[in-house]
């Protein structure tokens, strides 16, 4: 059972990680965009905007729901980086508690 759980936690993590730098490079992105620093009338920055977006809403779509309205202020890419460090950091536990029964 430990040869499938360890990779497939190993995987997990590795998704984990990586959608962490989608939500961060997507919170900058629109940073930019506010800023008018970059114009997403530029077809690349929209499609790579788009993109990001599509893959971070259905994530951060609930967690906006529950936080209160702070004005210009988004804060639900924070909860779900907080909520990615906490799932992360259940895994590398289990991963310990299987390496330790060896």
């Amino acid at each position: 059972m430990h040869v499938i759980l360890l990779p497939l936690f190993q995987v997990i993590d590795i998704a984990l990680s990586l959608y962490t730098w989608i939500i961060i490079i997507s919170a900058i992105l629109s940073w930019l965009v506010a800023f008018n620093v970059i114009n997403t009338s530029n077809q690349f920055v929209y499609q790579i905007g788009n993109a990001l977006y599509r893959l971070t809403e259905p994530a951060l779509r609930p967690i906006r729901s529950v936080l209160p309205n702070l004005g210009g202020i988004d804060l639900s890419p924070v909860v779900l980086l907080l909520i990615i460090v906490f799932l992360r950091s259940v895994l590398q536990q289990m991963q310990f508690g299987l390496l330790g029964t060896y």
